[in-house]
């Protein structure tokens, strides 16, 4: 039974060992330019949940979705997250495939994490991917308003996707109840 065992261990170290090695000497192709590996389709993104489940505070959004919120969440989506993840113009994001991992395209598939786990990815940030790190950039409040727009992004009311659609084919921004302003 003891031969079992450390040769059992024995057998894992080597595992590790190997793929290691395999990192550390470059093995690993770096290109963004190519599809996700199996092994990171099945481990990244269960990975990712897990790491929300646990680091994510359990914050309640303090934002109604208001069409005067919405608005203004999807004034700060279209600034600065359409061009990886999408708008209504183009769904594909203008850099949605030179990312790597792929940027999810939004619009195409709405966000289905909860709303503190979305605030969470947009303060932080996702390591490795091209996430960044907005909290340097948008305060509580504007990230609480993507966040609450990304939660209604397939339900929006009709005066607010009718503001988004001038948006995205104008290249501006909205106020609810008023005309577009450039």
């Amino acid at each position: 039974m003891g031969k079992f065992l450390f040769g059992s261990f024995a057998g894992a170290v080597a595992v590790l060992a190997g793929g290691f090695l395999w990192i550390r000497f470059g093995l690993v192709n770096p290109r963004a330019d190519i599809p996700e590996s199996i092994l990171e389709k099945r481990l990244a993104m269960p990975s990712l949940d897990a790491a929300l489940d646990r680091r994510a505070p359990e914050t309640r959004n303090p934002l109604e979705p208001t069409d005067a919120t919405l608005v203004a969440g999807m004034n700060i989506y279209q600034t600065n997250c359409a061009g990886c993840h999408g708008d209504l113009e183009r769904p594909r994001g203008m850099f949605a495939e030179a990312l790597y991992p792929r940027a999810p395209l939004f619009v195409q598939d709405a966000p289905d994490m909860s709303e503190n786990q979305n605030f969470y990815i947009i303060e932080h940030g996702v390591r490795l991917s091209g996430m960044p790190a907005w909290k340097q950039v948008l305060n509580d409040q504007q990230i609480w308003q993507v966040t609450t727009f990304l939660s209604q992004m397939n339900k929006l009311p009709p005066q607010v996707l009718a503001q988004w659609r001038t948006v995205t084919t104008a290249g501006g921004t909205a106020t609810p109840g008023k005309e577009l302003h450039r």
